[in-house]
């Protein structure tokens, strides 16, 4: 975990800062992804910055497409695009929309997002496709808790399993919250587990803030053959916050500018 700490705190500053200066957002499942993407981006996945559309490129999709600053500040410590630029989160006219939009053409961005239960079948689409011109390129999905709760994210579950997708993995932020509360108070989910082993998927259960886990995981399912995979990670919400861990009023709010440098410091450990 070491070794990405710099590299995660860096991007958990970088989401901070813009939400702060956007006014609006969603700060909580940001962060908790932030390990997830480190990892994910600097350790694992087949990109490069200089060469956005690089036909072998693996494909990250993010089906939560409220969580978008935790892409575009990844995406902009690796390189894709100056940092800088993250001070036009949510800004009319910027390439940082709330959540992804193709249309701007941001490097790194592979297609639009925000109704939730839409993403898993769009990377089934880019995984089948992938393979039918004889690429080696893995998608990655990567979907909240909550989002199980949508009916299309079990049909394609479905469809993945029967085309043997292996070179698909979806990967579950599991914080147990959602906008309006609870998972399980909501509508429950569990025994999550059990059900994509039901639906013929290799399932794999990690901390999702254990570095050493995120990566044996993503070895895990790229070596798994002849079915999908998918990493349920537990999170927490807000991660490297304390005063806002854990908490799904964060789900939708954003820090103001005064309280800023106090989260900045906390995540610092000054």
């Amino acid at each position: 975990m070491t070794d990405f700490s710099p590299t995660a705190k860096h991007i958990r500053e970088l989401i901070l800062t813009s939400l702060a200066e956007a006014g609006s957002g969603h700060t909580g499942g940001s962060l908790d992804l932030v390990d997830i993407f480190t990892v994910l981006y600097f350790d694992h996945l087949r990109h490069d910055p200089h060469i956005p559309q690089w036909e072998g490129r693996d494909r990250v999709v993010l089906s939560i497409g409220h969580t978008a600053p935790v892409l575009y500040a990844t995406l902009a410590a690796a390189g894709y695009f100056p940092e800088e630029e993250m001070l036009t989160l949510r800004k009319l006219g910027s390439r940082l929309q709330g959540h992804p939009s193709y249309e701007f053409k941001l490097p790194g961005l592979e297609t639009c997002s925000g109704s939730l239960g839409q993403g898993l079948g769009v990377s089934l689409g880019m995984a089948m496709s992938a393979k039918m011109d004889g690429l080696s390129t893995r998608v990655y999905c990567i979907m909240g808790d909550g989002e199980q709760q949508e009916g299309s994210v079990w049909e394609t579950a479905m469809a993945a399993a029967h085309h043997k997708a292996d070179n698909l993995c979806a990967i579950i932020d599991r914080n147990r919250l959602q906008i309006d509360g609870g998972t399980e108070e909501v509508m429950g989910i569990d025994p999550l587990k059990d059900k994509w082993i039901a639906f013929g998927w290799k399932v794999i259960e990690i901390d999702g803030h254990d570095y050493s886990q995120i990566k044996m995981a993503l070895e895990m399912a790229e070596m798994t053959k002849g079915q999908p995979s998918v990493i349920i990670a537990d999170t927490i919400m807000g991660k490297g916050v304390k005063s806002i861990e854990n908490n799904n009023q964060w789900h939708g709010k954003v820090p103001s500018k005064e309280q800023l440098p106090e989260f900045l410091r906390e995540l610092r450990g000054e």
